[in-house]
């Protein structure tokens, strides 16, 4: 019982580190008030029962809901409740008859962005450097699974935060503006 009392605060705390630091991003990014509502479905009792069985500091516990029963219900309800996820933006076409990527507005990108860095920080701890966030994002699949737009815009950003560092790339990312319709 005080094991699991201890992986339940080690949890809690990993994952308000990374809200917090996906807060300062967000206030860095010009989307402030965006990131003070950013994961709180994490602290309900389908993802965080979930985060604290498979704990282990390192990386996501969804891993290891997937590997021991093949999916996590924790990630299935969270990417269905945080639309700075890509799988939140998909839609069926009824022209092709399946489920297809749609474009992200904006903001959103913003904030996969922003968690994107703070989940490196908060895994990788001292190891991380502006070069892992895009090493990550080439060597998944997100990219194929994405809408096209959304992923070279995602992409672009992940090399300006290589190449200039974070405090350009969260300047020029500020500077962007959603477009009128």
């Amino acid at each position: 019982m005080i094991f699991v009392k201890f992986k339940a605060l080690k949890h809690f705390c990993t994952i308000t580190k990374h809200r917090h630091l996906v807060i300062r991003h967000c206030f860095k990014a010009g989307i402030f008030w965006q990131g003070l509502f950013h994961d709180l479905s994490k602290y309900s009792p389908t993802e965080f029962k979930e985060g604290v069985r498979y704990y282990t500091g390192d990386k996501s516990p969804t891993e290891g809901a997937r590997r021991e029963l093949g999916y996590s219900r924790a990630w299935v309800h969270h990417q269905g409740r945080n639309k700075h996820h890509f799988e939140y933006w998909r839609d069926y076409n009824t022209v092709t008859h399946t489920y297809e990527a749609v474009k992200m507005p904006l903001k959103y990108v913003k904030e996969m962005f922003c968690d994107r860095v703070a989940a490196g920080k908060v895994y990788l701890g001292k190891n991380y450097t502006d070069d892992n966030p895009i090493q990550y994002f080439q060597k998944g699949i997100a990219k194929t699974l994405m809408h096209p737009e959304t992923a070279e815009l995602l992409e672009g950003w992940l090399f300006r935060l290589q190449r200039e560092g974070e405090d350009a790339a969260f300047k020029y990312i500020k500077s962007l503006k959603e477009e009128k319709k």
